[in-house]
């Protein structure tokens, strides 16, 4: 059986799981989210532990289990505390403002670049270089984050563009003569 499908996931104070033959959604202080059921995983509520266990011995199973555990530890975690991605902007010029439930990106381009964010996701600038994306699913989180990165990413010579708060640029030499 899987290493991360045999441990419970304990549920905080104030979250509430359904669990249904087709679904099973998470609500908590910071929204729902709900997730489509696998037949092949068997999911227990059992005095406030959530337990996970393949339906039978088949290895594509005992993996889904595993993956459904960690997934649905997610949906925990982000109805109870959230997810929060930072990107900063490096680069003369470069800034960011938040709008409510719009990004206005001034990244060099010619014209402002306009970024609206999804439902369930809030997007914060303390700094003009700065930017927090706050959500309560992992997922969108990272997606979100990724697209804004991808507008300008951080080119190899000088570093400038969008990057996330811990990531390493590591910049070429010029070409020598």
């Amino acid at each position: 059986m899987s290493r991360v499908g045999k441990m419970p996931v304990a549920l905080p104070q104030g979250v509430d799981v359904t669990i249904s033959a087709e679904q099973i959604s998470v609500k908590g202080a910071l929204g729902t989210l709900v997730r489509a059921a696998n037949p092949l995983v068997a999911i227990k509520n059992e005095g406030g532990k959530l337990s996970f266990s393949p339906v039978d011995a088949s290895s594509e199973a005992d993996a889904l289990s595993g993956t459904f555990r960690a997934l649905v530890a997610n949906m925990v975690n982000g109805v109870s505390k959230g997810f929060e991605k930072k990107l900063n902007l490096v680069g003369v010029g470069f800034r960011a403002q938040a709008q409510g439930q719009k990004l206005n990106l001034q990244i060099g381009f010619s014209h402002p670049v306009v970024k609206d964010m999804p439902a369930g996701i809030k997007v914060e600038c303390p700094t003009q270089t700065e930017i927090l994306i706050k959500g309560a699913d992992r997922q969108v989180v990272g997606q979100i984050a990724a697209e804004v990165r991808a507008i300008r990413p951080p080119e190899p010579y000088k570093g400038k563009g969008i990057r996330y708060a811990d990531e390493k640029v590591s910049l070429k030499e010029t070409k020598k003569k």
